[in-house]
């Protein structure tokens, strides 16, 4: 009997979220959808999972005992599928570079051709990073390299060639009341309602609202928003406030939102960020030298590919 994965993922989320509404969030379907995928794998094993009431989703004594596999055998496969990935990159000639938010505006033809000369016969695939898988892709193997603008301490987590450090400004719709300063504190930001990326995105989300910064105190949430186009239109219409890479803010601009410098709030390095366990291929360090040939950054660019250096957070 073959079960596809995707029905066992969504089994093994219902069994951690103990709910419908919730799971079919974190899985972004829709609930009658979902509810259609857990029958199916029922029917296929031949056996009740759940037990459904008021209070959620129960795991019968059946449904325990493939929870208990169910982790292994997902984890087995996406391993399976990586090694797939990584040696479909050896062989072909495709550099997957994944980026977050407008960090893909630093990336332009100059780069693309630079990396062509040093690499003939190979292509870029740019991708944009899911807002929902804090490691963007690359634990899956599902990119090469990710171009992100990220906090110190993430340096720490993956092998790094640093671009250079960029500053955090605020971006705020152009009628709120702070949009005609030169210069805004963060400590006045406290109480605003800040646009937040979903809860699945860890420390994504918490970096972007400035939680180091805050000393303590949760940010107030005016809307989530699933990608960066919905943050921006978030932003524009006046359900919160956010905070922007500032170099983005002088490349990427939308109507009825304003960029302005804030004190209080750490930079953050750009950089290319692969896994510790995954070698620099030849492609790699060529997409990276010509990064560091064509992309400006707003402060000093790193001397080369590092493993990771110590830093705050």
């Amino acid at each position: 009997m073959d079960i596809d994965t995707r029905l066992l993922r969504s089994f093994a989320v219902v069994c951690e979220e103990g709910q419908l509404t919730a799971a079919a969030a974190r899985l972004r379907v829709s609930q009658p959808a979902l509810t259609k995928q857990i029958r199916q794998l029922e029917e296929r094993v031949g056996a009740e999972l759940f037990r459904r009431s008021r209070a959620g989703m129960t795991p019968t004594a059946a449904g325990n005992a493939l929870a208990a596999h169910a982790a292994e055998l997902l984890g087995s496969w996406d391993d399976a599928l990586r090694a797939t990935r990584d040696a479909a990159a050896q062989g072909g000639a495709t550099l997957r570079v994944g980026f977050e938010g407008g960090t893909i505006n630093l990336i332009g033809r100059p780069t693309v051709t630079d990396f062509t000369t040093r690499m003939p016969g190979w292509q870029v695939e740019i991708r944009q990073n899911s807002w929902f898988d804090p490691a963007a892709g690359l634990t899956a193997g599902e990119v090469d390299l990710a171009l992100w603008h990220a906090p110190p301490w993430m340096a720490e987590r993956y092998a790094t060639s640093l671009l250079g450090t960029d500053r955090r400004c605020i971006a705020l719709a152009a009628g709120h009341r702070l949009a005609g300063e030169s210069l805004i504190d963060f400590a006045e930001l406290l109480e605003e309602p800040f646009v937040a990326m979903p809860a699945e995105s860890g420390h994504w989300r918490e970096y972007w609202l400035g939680a180091q910064e805050r000393g303590g105190r949760p940010a107030r949430i005016g809307a989530v928003a699933h990608n960066a186009d919905e943050w921006l239109a978030a932003v524009a219409c006046g359900q919160g406030i956010g905070i922007a890479p500032e170099t983005i803010s002088r490349l990427s601009t939308r109507p009825g939102v304003v960029y302005r410098p804030v004190r209080g709030l750490g930079p953050g390095q750009v950089g290319l960020y692969w896994p510790r366990e995954r070698p620099c291929t030849p492609a790699m360090t060529a997409f990276i030298r010509s990064c560091r040939a064509t992309v400006e950054i707003g402060g000093p660019a790193a001397a080369g590919p590092q493993t990771g250096s110590k830093g705050s957070g």
